[in-house]
Order: C-alpha cells, then sequence, then structure tokens
C-alpha cells in the first residue's frame, strides 16, 4: 500500500505523522533541486528551445509565427507524455504551466488495453502512472516542459517516488518522434555528466506506444479534493514550491 493509499483510507487512530514525515524527507529533496539545480541546465534547455521547430500534427501549416491567430496557434497544438510517480501530483504541476491546454491522468507503457487501477497497482501489466500533456508550442516548448519534468520529482530513483513504489511510479518520458527523444537523451546525458543529482539519472526514454485514461476519479484530483490529506501533505507543498521556482511559466 503506497502512501497515497493510506491517506485515501484514513482509518480512525491512524498517526499521520512518519507517514507524511518520510514523504516530505523525500519532498525536501526534491524542492531543493528544484530551486537549487545549476543554472547552465536553464541554459541547456534555453539552448535547445532556440533549435526546436513546431513538430505536431499540423506543423508548417502557416508557419506558426509569433503573432499569428489564436485559431492557428491551436493548430499546433503538440503532445508530451510523462511519468514522474503519483499522477495526481504531476496533473496539479502541469495544469498550473502556462501553454499547456489539458492534463490527462492515466497509464501508458503498459502490454493490457485499457487496464484498471487496480490492474495497475499490481505492477504487472507494465504500465507507468503518466500525464499526457496537450500543449501550445508556441507559448511553452518542450524542452521547457522537460525542464519542469526533471526539476519536479526525483529522477534517480528506480520505480519509486518517495513512498510510492512499484514499476507503476517510475520515471519515464514517453517521446511521440524522434525530436523528442533527441532533446530527452542530450537533457539526460547532459545532466548526468555534469554531476546535476546525487546519483545517476534512471529515467526511462521510451517510445509512446499508447495511452490509457485514468477513472474519472483520478481526474483534476487536485483541484476537486484539495481538502483531503494527501493533496494537503504531499500535494501542496510540492505545488507551493514548483510555483515558487517557476513564476515565469506559470499561466495567468
Amino acid at each position: 500500500m503506497t502512501s497515497r493509499d493510506i491517506v485515501r483510507n484514513f482509518p480512525s487512530g491512524y498517526t499521520l505523522n512518519k507517514m507524511v514525515q518520510n514523504d516530505d524527507l523525500e519532498g525536501e529533496r526534491n524542492n531543493e533541486r528544484m530551486v537549487r539545480l545549476p543554472a547552465y541546465i536553464s541554459l541547456l534547455l534555453l539552448l535547445g528551445t532556440l533549435s526546436m521547430r513546431p513538430h505536431g500534427l499540423f506543423a508548417g501549416v502557416g508557419g506558426g509565427r509569433a503573432g499569428d491567430s489564436t485559431a492557428m496557434s491551436s493548430q499546433l497544438l503538440d503532445t508530451a507524455t510523462f511519468g514522474e510517480g503519483c499522477f495526481w501530483c504531476s496533473e496539479a504541476v502541469f495544469q498550473d504551466v502556462k501553454g499547456v491546454r489539458s492534463v490527462v491522468s492515466g497509464y501508458s507503457g503498459g502490454t493490457v488495453d485499457h487496464p484498471s487501477y487496480e490492474e495497475v497497482c499490481t505492477g504487472t501489466t507494465g504500465h507507468a502512472e503518466a500525464c499526457q500533456i496537450t500543449y501550445d508550442p508556441q507559448q511553452i516548448t518542450y524542452p521547457e516542459l522537460l525542464e519542469i519534468f526533471w526539476k519536479t520529482h526525483d529522477p534517480t530513483t528506480l520505480n519509486r517516488q518517495g513512498n510510492d513504489i512499484g514499476t507503476q511510479y517510475r520515471s519515464v518520458i514517453f517521446y511521440h518522434n524522434d525530436e523528442q527523444k533527441r532533446l530527452a537523451e542530450h537533457y539526460k546525458s547532459s545532466l548526468d555528466s555534469s554531476g546535476a543529482f546525487d546519483a545517476p539519472i534512471v529515467t526511462e526514454i521510451v517510445p509512446y506506444r499508447n495511452f490509457f485514461k485514468a477513472e474519472d476519479y483520478h481526474q483534476n484530483y487536485y483541484n476537486e479534493h484539495g481538502a483531503q490529506p494527501y493533496c494537503q501533505f504531499v500535494i501542496r507543498p510540492k505545488l507551493e514550491k514548483f510555483r515558487k521556482a517557476f513564476k515565469a511559466k506559470l499561466r495567468e
């Protein structure tokens, strides 16, 4: 049972402090990375941004220059799919990013079609909890999304984020095209060689194969259940640190 399940089924008389302290310890490590990761990471991402070209379904239609109409911008929407542990946390973070049009929580990378949450939790379906992010690359680029991805979870812990343990909580990037693959591999290699993290990055970078939307009660979870203990003790502190570190990238 993960910390999320413990909080969801919070029993009478249960002491929350130890579980929260364990998540807080892991969370503090992530929060320190979020604020203190060296400036060269942002520089690498900036250089990648300058080399980026729209590569969505309608890339190249109308040129996609700054100042184009909203209708033209909507034609250039692109997709990113990331797994970084609990999708409740990831969803709340990426929903706050300017240029992100939608965030859907679901299951990706497995061998079973339309799995249930309970099936994914067994660890036998091969899926990771993931978020499918639809975004406008004229407002937020894939390299900038990668920056948020790297800084808002621990990419050095194998099949684990805090007290959430299992292959479904692995750190993974599901790339949708060769350019996303190139950028993800480049940044992972650069971060590893620079010693940005205390341990080697274990994030998987694999081709996108499938994505199955999670049950309705998982969608928009933090916004609809903000008073729940997991939201208060785990998601909210992470979200506050994210908003502090990425002020320039927050939606208005």
